[in-house]
């Protein structure tokens, strides 16, 4: 079957590129000239299918311009129906950009039920294709949550999006507020998650995409494909090993041991402004993609709250969709106690991470950097969550809790030097790994300055791991 065999479809008459603004730059010109449009005499926005970015075939989209800032007309929300659709179908990832000022008024609740549809469609492909998405310019009212749906969305600088603006914010709250303050690239990044990524423009932004796309397979019938690299596998990690502090409450940037254990010292960090106490993103290791989520003692001393909870386990699910190993780095003393944030909901959130964790299927290392009490143990993809391989190094301390609390608790009234000698003896005893290692529940206290090989070489013996998972419609998630 050709390219245009495959993504014909019937026209439908509806605006056309001659409505958009003289000298306005072509919807495809930064990928392909000669890449294939679907439907483009037909809307105001474009489709390239099948175009090659940076050596992989995408399904492109690309919505701006046009009449009304960009509104989505119904013909504009049948091509994107239409362009997922076909991207599900022939096993595309989706890319695109997305410029828009909502729904055109003029067609009244069309425009609206033309959204619909695309979203529906673009839910159907969640989990078969990665989508990735980028918001270019305003991107407001209900198209907003097609970044939503997006497994990552990347914000230019001048980027915008919200569902309700800044006139019905005001005239419901009496506040006034400007669109940068409601929904710009910046509060996005740092309060919503919504961006994964910073960019200064368009092209900068898919290029990002493409990045993103590089640890990603086209599909979930397939593995990612091998990085290519020349680091080798054996290199000691003695900047990792000197990293920790010598003190056990200092903090220090997880992020520079995670570059050590990584390809090429690189770390593609992904939701790096929201939640910086659970850092994500991406590397490899031996050439092989992984997902990393690791404890960041330099924020909230690496406690999970509800964002982190968030964040974590929408990460290890992109992760778990798309065939991605998981490296998880443990440094954290438990969940963050506070009357508000239960009163928010901290079980349902802290939920969510546990969940995501236990119901991965994709080859899961682990390692105890310092600190896993008590909850966060389990939930920081233990061995009791299905993990494959758990390390750790000779510095962890798996227990339930500190010394300090443990005393506390168990020994309330001795005075200040027996306090001291049972703090002590407690450290001793439980602050270590051996402990948990002869119970099975660490698989190896391995040095420091060796981690890479390690994590290489399990790496490589579970990248053809495969789970079957019993029938069912789907899993219920606590949202």
């Amino acid at each position: 079957m050709t390219p245009a065999e495959a993504f014909e479809q019937p026209s439908t008459p509806a605006a056309n590129f001659s409505d958009l603004p003289s000298g306005a730059p072509s919807p495809t010109q930064a990928l392909a000239p000669d890449a294939l449009l679907l439907r483009s005499h037909a809307t105001t926005g474009a489709v390239a299918g099948a175009v090659d970015l940076d050596g992989r075939k995408v399904m492109f989209v690309r919505v701006a311009g046009g009449a009304d800032r960009g509104a989505l007309t119904p013909a504009d929300g049948q091509l994107l129906e239409v362009a997922f659709r076909a991207a599900r179908t022939h096993r595309l990832p989706i890319v695109g950009t997305l410029s828009t000022s909502g729904v055109s008024v003029h067609h009244g609740i069309a425009s609206v039920a033309g959204w619909g549809r695309a979203a529906r469609e673009l839910v159907q492909c969640s989990g078969v294709v990665p989508i990735l998405l980028a918001a270019c310019g305003p991107v407001v009212s209900g198209p907003s949550f097609l970044l939503g749906l997006a497994d990552v969305a990347v914000f230019t600088e001048d980027a915008y999006a919200f569902v309700s603006g800044p006139h019905m914010v005001e005239s419901f709250t009496g506040i006034p507020v400007s669109a940068n303050d409601l929904g710009g690239a910046a509060a996005h990044s740092r309060s919503s998650g919504v961006a994964a990524l910073l960019v200064p423009d368009e092209e900068s932004a898919i290029d990002a995409l493409s990045e993103i796309l590089t640890f990603l397979p086209d599909h979930v019938g397939i593995l990612p494909g091998k990085v290519a690299t020349t680091d080798p596998v054996d290199r000691l990690t003695t900047a990792a090993a000197n990293t920790l502090p010598g003190h056990p409450t200092g903090s220090y940037d997880v992020r520079d041991i995670v570059r050590d254990l990584a390809d090429d010292d690189y770390f593609l960090e992904l939701r790096g402004g929201w939640a910086p106490n659970l850092v994500t993103g991406f590397c490899s290791i031996g050439g092989l993609p992984v997902g990393v989520v690791a404890n960041q003692t330099q924020a909230l001393a690496g406690s999970i709250d509800i964002p982190a909870s968030q964040k974590g386990a929408g990460f290890v699910g992109l992760c778990d969709a798309f065939n991605v190993p998981l490296l998880t780095l443990v440094d954290t003393s438990g969940f963050l106690p506070g009357k508000d944030l239960e009163w928010r909901g901290m079980i349902r959130h802290g939920a969510q991470l546990a969940f995501a964790y236990a119901r991965a299927t994709v080859p899961r290392l682990a390692l105890i950097l310092r600190k896993s009490y008590g909850g966060a143990y389990i939930v920081m993809d233990s061995r009791h969550m299905g993990n494959d391989l758990m390390f750790a190094w000779p510095s962890a301390e798996v227990a339930v809790m500190g010394a300090k609390g443990a005393v506390e608790i168990l020994h309330r009234k001795v005075d200040a030097d027996e306090r001291a000698r049972l703090e002590a003896e407690y450290e001793a005893t439980f602050l270590t790994p051996y402990p948990t290692a002869e119970r099975g529940s660490i698989s190896a206290v391995i040095e420091p300055e060796r981690t890479r090989e390690h994590l290489a070489s399990a790496l490589e013996m579970l990248w053809p791991k495969r789970e079957h998972l019993r029938p069912r419609r789907h899993d219920n998630m606590p949202l």
